[in-house]
């Protein structure tokens, strides 16, 4: 079942997957684009630390995370390659930033300072990378905020202005209008950039999406994230090439019971047996991760058969119905996001399910999931 003796539901991450879909983007993108494997939130709850590894054994040059903690704890595991911490840092997080040689993205003068000022006590010259707002209208300088902000920074000692990135709000969507719009505003801010006579490194703004679906969007490095993961990055279109899908999301059968006609199943009785039904219990839950909305319309797998949830998902178990699938047990296997037998649940159906998206599913997934790697 597991690694660890007792436990009854976990998620098994493929490291080969992660492997194979890294090195599918390297022959995508060319020997002369970089990779940013993009580990934030957990790397979206597949584990940041083995899954940085195993992208860069497959030829990811860098890494990239939204939080000053998430870089930390990946340096702290002894990784060496460079780490953009891509959101937001206060002022007060800059010492602690060039302590754990990590680079920033930068978009006020105040945070710039603080980097100045601690870089060179630390007697180091860091790097950091300017966001351009180009029509997300998040994080991120509107483009006629750049070119004065790179000239005061530029002034600054012990900072050295190594990259330049956006993001696109459509990337995913059918219709390419309003990222193509998004890409000719960034262009422009690179060009007046380059007409200054200042040279910035490394320039990025390419997801998953973007990097399948726009070649002119990968300038020297792209960002891939989602289908790093072996997920879709689309509900409008399909990948370019193959992905793996690096997460199976596994449970047991704790108890199987017969239940008569008009049985309230759970809390609410918002299920009623409308006939004898053979009920197995599931040791998952939303103190999992697993989404409360699943109630009713989840769908898990049994023997390589589906199973639909009946009641309310509660914090730590949920019911479903295995009447039609003969034989099944206690300590059965049971998988919630994967492949068993012939049949399989992906990340996007269960989202679809929970009128969410992949991206929440693995990410939502709590740390009491024991992760379990192979490969």
């Amino acid at each position: 079942m597991s690694e660890i003796d007792g436990v009854v539901t976990w998620a098994e991450i493929d490291l080969e997957a992660i492997r194979q879909n890294v090195r599918s983007f390297k022959r995508h993108v060319g020997a002369a684009v970089q990779i940013y494997a993009v580990v934030k939130a957990n790397a979206y709850g597949h584990g940041a630390v083995p899954v940085a590894k195993a992208a860069l054994e497959a030829g990811a040059a860098r890494l990239a995370v939204h939080r000053l903690t998430e870089g930390i704890e990946l340096r702290q595991a002894g990784l060496t390659a460079p780490i953009l911490v891509m959101g937001y840092t206060p002022p007060a997080g800059a010492q602690t930033m060039v302590e754990w040689d990590l680079t920033p993205s930068c978009i006020t003068t105040e945070f710039a300072q603080a980097l100045s000022t601690q870089a060179a006590a630390q007697g180091k010259t860091i790097p950091l990378h300017v966001k351009v707002d180009t029509g997300m209208s998040r994080y991120g300088l509107f483009p006629a905020e750049v070119m004065p902000f790179l000239t005061a920074i530029a002034k600054l000692p012990a900072v050295s202005i190594e990259g330049l990135f956006t993001h696109f709000a459509t990337a995913d969507a059918s219709d390419q209008t309003w990222v193509r719009q998004q890409i000719t505003t960034f262009d422009q801010v690179i060009a007046s950039i380059q007409a200054s006579g200042m040279d910035i490194p490394i320039i990025h703004a390419a997801n998953s999406a973007t990097t399948m679906k726009l070649p002119q969007a990968h300038y020297n490095a792209v960002r891939p994230g989602i289908s790093m993961y072996g997920m879709n990055p689309s509900s409008e279109w399909e990948p370019v090439f193959d992905l793996h899908p690096a997460l199976t999301l596994k449970s047991t059968v704790s108890r199987v019971r017969e239940l008569p006609t008009g049985a309230g199943v759970s809390y609410g009785r918002t299920f009623v047996t409308s006939r004898p039904t053979t009920a197995a219990l599931v040791p998952v839950g939303y103190g999992d991760g697993y989404h409360r909305i699943l109630t009713n319309k989840g769908v898990v797998l049994v023997r390589g058969k589906r199973a639909p949830i009946i009641g309310r998902v509660c914090m730590d178990q949920f019911v479903v119905d295995v009447t039609g699938i003969p034989g099944v047990q206690q300590d059965d296997e049971v998988v919630l996001v994967g492949r068993q037998g012939d049949e399989r649940i992906s990340a996007e159906e269960v989202g679809r399910l929970a009128g969410s998206i992949n991206y929440e599913v693995t990410t939502g997934l709590l740390p009491r999931v024991v992760r379990k790697y192979i490969n």
